[in-house]
């Protein structure tokens, strides 16, 4: 452990509720234990760590969820280390990711792109993707456009329809967009998957060369990193720190009727701040959710050995005969994991369905074999699954939250940060480390 990991005094020790157990909750817990605060820790379920839960494959450990993490800020990376982690902090493979369009086979993602938006819009590889008329299109459009035009587009759709027309917008930037964030690029604004790529392109006069800019800035302060045996463990290391710190926790404990300085759970009420760290429970109701189902297999395919789609595909929606919207070869990914495999295939598919909608369990089954044929071109006989397993995630989209303020709870959690476990886990930190920040010390 490092020296922030011991308790540090404080001048007024103050008791806490958080309310929920997943990541940001056990961040944000065992922040405060150290800052020298009372914590008890309310957890519906019978389990810690929420999307960082781990499974067992085909006899191997594997991330049940959320299985990598940006280095940006090293936010996470500085939690790994505080936990003894350190050693496996891991890189993944880059192999090129791949695209499945509404016809044709799958095609390696433009090398110089940003969510699909080419940085060079007549490279060979864009070129092979959209034809030689869009490319020249997709290029003299946007160099001979001032770059101001279209940066008042209220939709990344449009932003790039304007700039570098339909063919980029239909077979780049829409399965990118889909296949990461399950949602169209018309319903995103300009920015919000590439912050500042607006200012950029009326700084730089394209798009493509906004593109190019935003693409190093990315690769520098955004590279992925994983945990050697899965990203799951982190959540051994955090509950371990939060017995040994003294935190009170209560598994199975219902929260109800959430206050700034009240919880009313099954057992009673109790008194103390409140951090809310539960989709569902935020005052004033939470953003729907929407169903993500993972379906894992583990394949005996010596045709995968190359790697033939490198980390995986992102799928267009309305893909004939393909119900997933994208799939990740996880041991084409991971080296540690292809090691573990011992010459097995370890692959997982995402839905946007609920287990119910697609026919249950066996069928998911079926559904995720013959996807993960249909994208990989090869063919894949029922005997080629060694195992298999299916598990269903709520996404709660982000909400505006009044956190830290009289009149409700401070709010952490993925609909108060964003997506992605480094988002989260900084948003919490952030948000506890200043909860009494007004303390006269």
């Amino acid at each position: 452990m490092s020296e922030s990991s011991e308790l540090s005094p404080t001048s007024r020790r103050r008791d806490v509720i958080i309310v929920g157990g997943g990541i940001a909750g056990l961040v944000a817990a065992r922040r405060l234990l150290i800052d020298g605060h009372a914590v008890i820790l309310c957890e519906a379920t019978d389990r810690l760590g929420g999307a960082l839960l781990g499974h067992r494959v085909g006899g191997i450990d594997l991330d049940a969820g959320a299985e990598s993490f940006s280095t940006r800020g090293g936010v996470v990376v500085n939690l790994a280390t505080e936990l003894g982690l350190a050693e496996d902090i891991v890189n993944p493979n880059t192999y090129p990711g791949w695209i499945q369009p509404l016809d044709g086979a799958p095609f390696a993602l433009p090398g110089m792109s940003l969510n699909g938006i080419p940085g060079s819009p007549v490279a060979s590889d864009v070129i092979a993707v959209i034809g030689g008329r869009a490319a020249a299109r997709a290029f003299l459009g946007d160099a001979l456009l001032p770059g101001t035009v279209g940066s008042r587009a209220s939709n990344l759709a449009d932003l790039v329809r304007i700039r570098m027309g339909t063919a980029v917008l239909d077979r780049l930037v829409t399965p990118v967009v889909r296949g990461s964030r399950s949602i169209s690029p018309a319903d995103l604004g300009g920015d919000d998957m590439s912050p500042g790529l607006r200012a950029a392109m009326i700084r730089e006069g394209s798009l493509a060369r906004a593109v190019r800019v935003n693409q190093i800035g990315a690769a520098r302060n955004a590279e992925a990193a994983g945990i050697r045996g899965g990203l799951f463990r982190l959540v051994a290391g955090l509950v371990a720190d939060l017995e040994r710190f003294g935190a009170d926790i209560r598994l199975e404990t219902v929260v109800s009727d959430v206050t700034a300085s009240s919880v009313r759970t099954t057992g009673g009420t109790l008194h103390g701040t409140v951090v809310l760290a539960a989709p569902g429970l935020r005052p004033g109701g939470s953003p729907a959710s929407t169903p993500l189902v993972l379906a894992t297999l583990v394949l005996d395919a010596p045709e995968l050995d190359s790697a033939p789609r490198g980390t995986g595909v992102l799928v267009t929606r309305g893909t004939p005969g393909v119900q997933a919207r994208s799939l990740a070869h996880r041991t084409a990914k991971w080296p540690w994991l292809a090691e573990r495999a011992s010459g097995r295939h370890v692959v997982r598919l995402s839905y946007d369905e609920s287990i119910d909608e697609l026919g249950g369990e066996r069928a998911l089954a079926e559904i995720a074999r013959q996807d993960a044929a249909a994208l990989f071109g090869i063919d894949l006989p029922p005997a080629s699954v060694v195992d298999f397993a299916g598990i269903e995630w709520k996404r709660v989209g982000r909400a505006v939250a009044e956190s830290g303020t009289k009149s409700g709870p401070t709010i952490i959690g993925e609909e108060a940060s964003g997506t992605g476990v480094t988002a989260t886990v900084a948003h919490a930190l952030t948000e506890v480390s200043s909860l009494f920040a007004d303390d006269s010390h």
